[in-house]
């Protein structure tokens, strides 16, 4: 028996349906995603407070350790690597913060594997026990330190080598490196408060960015767009060309029928003054009068209209919302409401996004504005949504 209450007919109890399994799995998405980042920023936290090597964990290396030096960590599969150019790199930094996407299994361009064997990060110095020989960085000998975005390969420069080498690790292994390559540097320059300081940082500040469950669609609440296939977007299509074709015609300036008259006139010889019918003896004007009127004293000056494009669209372009988001360039949203989704096209797992609320070149909107992935899967990032 279908629903007559106030709110609606059965529809709008199929919408209200649709819009709530909609929301808890876009609400399901994002907290996966929140929750996964914290459980990695968390394990670093633990593994940088509790990180301490030993001289036993040493034995049986082919490795002469110094007084009060101790083996930290060791991985047996690494690659060697030396770049062909002169390069300058950055100077070391106490950088932690998780990778923001997987590293790739591939060698950049201009860089050559030299060797292969077990990589070693003791608390004085880096070392790779290859197959050629042994290969050194000391921590207090390092002008720059440079981990590859895109791939797992970490170059270094010391004050007593020309050439840039550094090493090429397996990609699952590459996070972990970097990450014990960078306390064992902040341990050797007496940095490590300053590490723990920045993950706690960064816990506080994931926390503040932990997705909220959404609010339950009602029946009430749902629209008559959603019998129009395609929604706001296709009213919005028709409105425009609802006032793009007066526009168009207006400005064809379509001849005036009496002006052919006068073309056929001109076109033909021209006869005797007695002979010219008068509907088409063209009208003289009278000598006395002045070929400009003079405008009266109390004629006002006309001023101008004021466009019409803001009073017709004060969003700027922007579909129709309660929550005052617009195109026309304001503060950026870091933070939308619940409901931006029942207004806007979000894009698949939107609540997942980190940054601001952006237009994609596709219509939809994503909340990765600020990032330089933004809108990727959507041809990229076309205008930014402010309030």
């Amino acid at each position: 028996m279908a629903k007559t209450e106030s709110t609606g007919s059965t529809w709008r109890y199929r919408w209200a349906h649709r819009q709530n399994v909609r929301r808890v799995s876009t609400f399901r998405g994002a907290e996966a995603a929140w929750r996964r980042r914290d459980d990695e920023l968390r394990r670093l936290r633990a593994l940088a407070a509790d990180f301490h090597g030993s001289a036993a964990a040493g034995a049986g290396l082919p490795l002469e350790l110094a007084d009060g030096e101790v083996v930290l960590w060791a991985l047996p599969a690494a690659q060697l690597v030396e770049v062909r150019h002169t390069t300058v790199l950055p100077a070391p930094d106490l950088t932690v913060a998780p990778p923001a996407g997987p590293l790739r299994q591939r060698r950049p361009d201009g860089v050559r594997v030299a060797d292969a064997g077990m990589a070693v990060i003791t608390s004085r110095r880096l070392v790779l026990l290859g197959g050629r020989g042994r290969r050194d960085w000391a921590y207090g000998r390092m002008t720059g330190l440079a981990h590859d975005p895109a791939a797992p390969v970490t170059l270094i420069q010391v004050l007593d080598r020309r050439r840039t080498s550094g090493l090429l690790l397996p990609a699952d292994a590459a996070a972990d490196f970097r990450f014990k390559l960078t306390l064992a540097f902040a341990d050797a320059i007496e940095q490590r408060p300053a590490v723990l300081a920045q993950l706690d940082e960064l816990i506080a500040e994931h926390d503040q960015l932990k997705p909220f469950r959404p609010a339950a669609a009602t029946p009430a609440q749902a629209r008559l767009l959603s019998f129009v296939p395609g929604g706001r977007r296709t009213v919005a299509v028709a409105a425009g060309i609802a006032l793009l074709v007066p526009a168009a015609l207006i400005d064809s300036n379509p001849s005036d029928p009496a002006g052919g008259a006068e073309v056929a006139v001109a076109a033909t010889p021209a006869p005797s003054p007695s002979t010219v019918p008068a509907l088409v003896r063209p009208a003289l004007p009278p000598p006395t009068q002045s070929a400009k009127p003079k405008p009266s004293k109390s004629t006002k000056p006309t001023s101008p209209r004021p466009s019409s494009t803001a009073s017709r669209d004060p969003r700027c372009g922007a579909p129709e919302n309660p929550l005052g988001y617009d195109f026309c360039g304001g503060t950026r949203i870091r933070r939308p409401a619940a409901e931006v989704c029942d207004w806007f096209e979000c894009v698949p797992q939107f609540w997942a996004g980190r940054g601001y609320l952006v237009q994609c070149r596709d219509g939809s909107v994503s909340l990765t504005g600020g990032r330089s992935d933004a809108c990727a899967e959507h041809r990229g990032v076309r205008r930014t949504i402010t309030k």
